[in-house]
């Protein structure tokens, strides 16, 4: 959970029900022991917002503002990534999906487009990048605006100059965990598997099938060559839960599995890494064979004792 974001929340259920700090905190602490602590902090304190009728719905928020599971999100924010709209087919029905990444000075965010009037004006070149957009009564899912027929996006006259653009890496407990969020956590390794391997465009870098042929194929470049890529997969453990984390090829030398053919020395680095803390930062989604979160590992550092020392402190103070 991202400290600022509690705050924030509790700040504004202070302001709306005139209720002290300490007596709100005091409530979420315990909703969260009666529900065995199977929800968050920041889940807690939406159930109290509710629970004393305090809605957030229908507020301009600015991005950093918006929390999971709210409804009627009204945001303005410059359009900075822009992905082509995509066509698919699900129980025969046949339909379009859009999605670009908007942002305002305090963070940034995806909205995925799901009518097909508000994909029309990606179509018809009406959004584009750097164009400023209005987003009226859209509905977050995990940590993404989505929009369907009852909302409304519109081009926007504001002008935003400086906006945030980089990436909104959020530092949480493997327990809070949510599916599609940028993710940054400090976890011991507990378990290590074999490594994969699997073979790869040398264009594109997409994973081979076999052809009818028999022969490894690329569905964009034909037969081609392959390249052999290698993945291993690690169990971490925060001390809230565990979690199965993905690392691929390009990011196996930070954890020293880069030489892949010395099967002796591969052994050596596990017994080296197990056991280990570290902080991991990635990207969570849904195992669609196993149907649990999985934890896709993009970056590893080092845990620094007297940088952790130091958080501590300002923590406490």
């Amino acid at each position: 959970m991202i400290q600022g974001n509690y705050d924030r929340i509790v700040k504004k259920i202070a302001s709306a029900s005139g209720l002290g700090i300490d007596e709100i905190e005091r409530r979420i602490e315990a909703k969260k022991a009666k529900l065995s602590g199977l929800i968050s902090k920041e889940g807690a304190s939406q159930i109290i917002a509710a629970e004393l009728g305090i809605s957030f719905d229908n507020e301009k928020l600015k991005i950093e503002e918006l929390i999971p599971g709210m409804k009627k999100v009204n945001v303005i924010g410059k359009v900075i990534n822009l992905s082509p709209v995509r066509s698919f087919s699900k129980n025969g029905r046949e339909g379009k999906v859009a999605n670009f990444v908007i942002a305002d000075e305090t963070s940034n965010i995806k909205v995925v487009l799901w009518d097909v009037n508000h994909i029309s004006l990606i179509e018809e070149n009406k959004i584009i990048e750097d164009s400023v957009v209005e987003i009226l009564n859209g509905s977050m899912r995990d940590n993404e605006i989505h929009l369907g027929s009852f909302s409304e996006l519109k081009i926007s006259n504001e002008n935003l100059k400086e906006v945030n653009k980089e990436k909104i890496v959020k530092e949480k407990e493997i327990s809070d965990f949510k599916i599609a969020e940028n993710l940054k956590t400090r976890a011991f390794v507990v378990q290590i598997f074999d490594l994969k391997f699997f073979d790869v465009c040398p264009e594109c870098k997409k994973k081979l099938a076999y052809s009818e042929s028999g022969e490894l194929s690329c569905l964009e470049h034909g037969n081609v060559a392959p390249e052999k890529r290698a993945l291993v997969n690690l169990v971490l453990d925060d001390g809230t839960a565990t979690i199965r984390a993905v690392f691929f090829h390009d990011l196996l030398g930070k954890i020293s599995f880069d030489n892949f053919e010395d099967v002796q020395a591969l052994s050596e680095k596990k017994k080296v890494l197990l056991g280990k803390e570290m902080f991991f930062s990635g990207t969570a989604r849904q195992n669609k064979f196993f149907n649990n979160l999985e934890f896709i590992i993009d970056n590893v550092e080092e845990v620094n004792l007297q940088e952790l020392i130091k958080k501590l402190e300002e923590k406490i103070m």
